[in-house]
């Protein structure tokens, strides 16, 4: 015949076995954390999920810049950059996006964090050096403006998986370009580790670009 436990007896092994499976829990979860913190560093900041890991946008490149001296991407990218794309005649939305980014590098240099806005020029034609210093200054004093060839643009669409198009068929002057309205975060010695899309705001913006230059200190 068998014989029951006391009831005190089976309660307490109930409360021992959950608080072993408890600290089970916790240590393993503890361990996870550690392992996936060190396998992405960033994954506390992270905003945004890309096809294949944003660090395999972008390529390396030679482009002209607003002062027309030929600038590599490590010229370029030797800070923390949130780069974007478009043209300087573009009616609305890059203007409002790069004053965006211009407010969000205003916010991080009051908090000690040092960004530089980049603007890439996806319209060589209209967009010389000298009207890209025009319009970049008038920004921001810190952002930095990027033209060449259309081959060299091409490139560097084709590097950060970004579309435009220049509708100059009908009219060379006063045409429009599409263009995606994506910018990136670039870290030194880590590439692109970020993207925003244009609901962003500057704050917002802000607070995870300082996440992404701590986390990467």
């Amino acid at each position: 015949m068998s014989q029951r436990m006391p009831k005190h007896v089976s309660q307490r092994g109930l409360i021992v076995g959950g608080v072993a499976a408890t600290a089970i829990v916790l240590v393993g979860g503890s361990l996870m954390l550690r392992q996936t913190a060190a396998a992405d560093p960033f994954a506390g900041c992270r905003q945004a999920v890309v096809a294949g890991g944003a660090a395999r946008l972008g390529t390396p490149f030679t482009l002209t810049d607003e002062n027309a001296r030929r600038v590599t991407d490590a010229q370029v990218f030797a800070k923390p950059s949130l780069f974007y794309a478009g043209y300087t005649y573009c009616p609305d939305v890059c203007p409002l996006d790069m004053a965006r980014n211009a407010e969000a590098v205003t916010l991080l240099d009051e908090r000690g964090v040092d960004v530089t806005p980049v603007f890439l020029s996806v319209d060589p034609r209209r967009d010389t050096p000298e009207q890209l210093r025009d319009w970049t200054d008038g920004l921001h004093p810190k952002m930095v403006g990027l033209t060449g060839t259309p081959e060299e643009i091409d490139a560097v669409a084709k590097g950060w998986s970004f579309y435009y198009r220049v509708n100059d068929e009908q009219d060379q002057q006063d045409y429009l370009v599409d263009h995606m309205t994506t910018t990136y975060l670039i870290l030194p010695g880590h590439g692109t580790v970020e993207f925003f899309g244009r609901d962003t705001t500057p704050e917002t913006m802000a607070d995870t670009v300082a996440c992404y230059v701590e986390a990467a200190a």
